[in-house]
């Protein structure tokens, strides 16, 4: 199998773009944690610009737009700002940019309303009583929930602390065509990191703009949260890398993090292998009930702190649900209201892993 390739060695300089092709360019923003940046896209238009992606809410990106918008995009105006999906760091300068340039902002309906939902004011599913019965289904530690409820009701986890979006949107829909600088952009909608995720491919150009739904290096986060706890995310995942096959080989992959990159079918074959390698590793794991945290270990190789737990816990569950879903593992809620899962297929001894499983990752990425 070949290796996949990376055309550019380095990302741009914050505060300046890559010309990428004629119309198309690349550039990045910082962010905390260990990710340090994300990828934003410009669509150039005849009369101006569409933002591709909008960083962090914080002054530090505020202030690298706002020299970009005096320097190397200050010829045209911005006509609207396109967001692939509702994660903070996708969705943060949307309000600053479409107030600044009174122009659109484009989403699909679902993933603009999850943006709202974990943006508004209130304690949220975190840190209310599905919270605490969520993760107390997991087996998370009743200090660990505490912590955790603490932390999303002041908005200090999660990266949602400022984030305001427009009151309205106008709405993306998968098979949608936006012409932009003569090139037809089509959207491309991808599930399971989040509700409704927006890819854009121009065929005529070679590139898809893939957000987070496929990234060369890291894996995305596909979890189960407390506000849908009976969810199936890695289904759609699945369902949506599978899709997503069909994309043409030389297609350069644009992604949110790490470097633009050719070799797209088989990093989505990658992908797919490593989540059916972790379930079949939970399988091998749940000859005897156990609980979700009980998993953690095969997932992720260090300690967790609870914001981590939160994620991982998540992780777990979503591979959880799905071998629930394919009816390799049942469930049972025991005596101390916690969820206990053991697999119940009979093929599983034929279907033992006969080499060494993926290593454990490091810690689960707000990916």
């Amino acid at each position: 199998m070949s290796e996949l390739t990376y055309p550019y060695p380095e990302h741009p300089a914050p505060g300046t773009t890559v010309e990428i092709a004629t119309g198309v360019r690349w550039l990045t923003m910082p962010m905390p944690g260990s990710l340090s940046h994300i990828n934003l896209y410009v669509l150039e238009d005849d009369d101006g610009y569409f933002i591709v992606d909008t960083g962090w809410a914080n002054n530090e990106t505020r202030q690298l737009w706002e020299q970009l918008f005096d320097g190397e995009l200050s010829g045209k105006p911005v006509k609207g700002v396109i967001c692939t999906h509702m994660h903070p760091d996708h969705v943060g300068q949307a309000q600053m940019i479409t107030e600044r340039h009174q122009c659109p902002l484009y989403m699909t309906h679902n993933e603009y309303y999850q943006a709202r939902a974990f943006s508004a004011p209130g304690i949220g599913p975190f840190a209310s009583w599905q919270g605490q019965q969520f993760y107390t289904r997991a087996g998370m530690p009743q200090a660990a929930i505490e912590q955790l409820q603490q932390m999303w009701t002041s908005r200090s986890a999660g990266g949602f602390t400022n984030v305001t979006l427009p009151p309205g949107f106008s709405r993306l829909r998968d098979g949608d065509t936006l012409s932009i600088g003569g090139n037809d952009w089509t959207v491309v909608v991808g599930s399971g990191h989040s509700p409704e995720h927006a890819c854009l491919h121009c065929r005529h150009l070679g590139i898809m703009i893939s957000g987070d739904q496929i990234l060369p290096i890291i894996t995305s986060n596909v979890s189960v949260h407390p506000n849908e706890p009976e969810a199936n995310p890695l289904k759609a995942w699945m369902d949506s890398l599978d899709n997503l096959l069909d994309t043409p080989e030389n297609t350069l992959i644009l992604p949110a993090h790490n470097l633009p990159f050719y070799g797209v079918r088989q990093r989505l074959r990658e992908l797919i292998d490593h989540h059916e390698d972790r379930m079949l590793a939970i399988e091998e794991h749940s000859l005897e009930p156990g609980l979700a945290q009980d998993f953690l270990p095969i997932l992720f190789k260090r300690k967790l702190d609870p914001p981590q737990m939160m994620m991982a816990l998540g992780e777990a569950i979503a591979h959880l649900h799905l071998l629930m879903h394919r009816n390799r593992l049942e469930r049972t809620l025991d005596s101390q209201g916690q969820y206990r899962f053991k697999s119940v297929d009979p093929t599983l001894p034929k279907r033992l892993h006969q080499a060494a499983h993926d290593e454990p990752g490091d810690g689960p990425m707000m990916v």
